[in-house]
């Protein structure tokens, strides 16, 4: 698949200090570098043109769009890595899947494993999975599309983990190059994944932050 990362119109930044920064990723652009000469355009190398010291402390799909957290040097990565490690962090995005939802509420509670003859591809796996949560809420359905938004909230951090949740209970996600069929795929020129609400609190000042960043979806 040829890279074809979007333009360079500047950062999107919804928050900014001496110790770390938070900013929304546009949709088809690397959270970090891929192999080859082709792949270096990227979030955390757009990142450090404006502020060098930025680190990368975890990552959304290059096709998912929306709210990533970057640390400002080696002790703010550690300090915010554990807070990520204690699952503190509370992470929430938005999708339109395909069909109608029979619960409006819910837990996917599936295994997940690099499906490795078919990477970068990851499936269920009840033998050798990792453990993976994801939390689910209906927000409406549009009976003339036959399509659902939903509100995920994951409380594993898994690999196309949102991704393969939603498909394995038969809703996947509108755009999805990787796991939705045809038809599903044609719907959107994208994937309609959005990380639209990050909270933590900082380890410095010990504030509570939140943040809540809409889709173009």
């Amino acid at each position: 698949m040829i890279y074809r990362p979007p333009a360079d119109t500047g950062l999107d930044l919804y928050y900014l200090d001496e110790y770390l920064l938070v900013v929304n990723k546009p949709a088809g652009l690397l959270s970090v570098p891929g192999r080859g000469e082709d792949k270096q355009d990227c979030l955390i190398n757009r990142v450090m043109q404006a502020y060098p010291d930025a680190l990368i402390v975890h990552r959304l799909d290059m096709d998912t769009s929306g709210l990533l957290l970057m640390a400002r040097g080696k002790a703010m990565q550690s300090a915010l890595s554990i807070l990520f490690q204690q699952r503190t962090v509370h992470k929430r995005y938005l999708a339109v899947v395909g069909g109608q939802l029979k619960q409006e509420e819910g837990e996917i509670n599936l295994p997940l494993l690099l499906d490795w003859p078919n990477r970068p591809k990851h499936k269920v796996d009840f033998e050798q999975g990792k453990p993976s949560l994801t939390r689910y809420r209906l927000l409406s359905y549009d009976a003339n599309t036959d399509l659902s938004r939903v509100e995920l909230e994951p409380f594993t951090g898994r690999s196309h983990q949102l991704r393969v949740h939603l498909m394995s209970l038969g809703h996947p996600i509108v755009g999805d190059e990787l796991y939705a069929p045809a038809e599903l795929k044609a719907k959107a020129d994208r994937l309609l994944l959005h990380a639209w609400q990050l909270g933590f609190q900082h380890p410095v000042t010990q504030i509570d932050l939140k943040f809540e960043c809409l889709p173009e979806f």
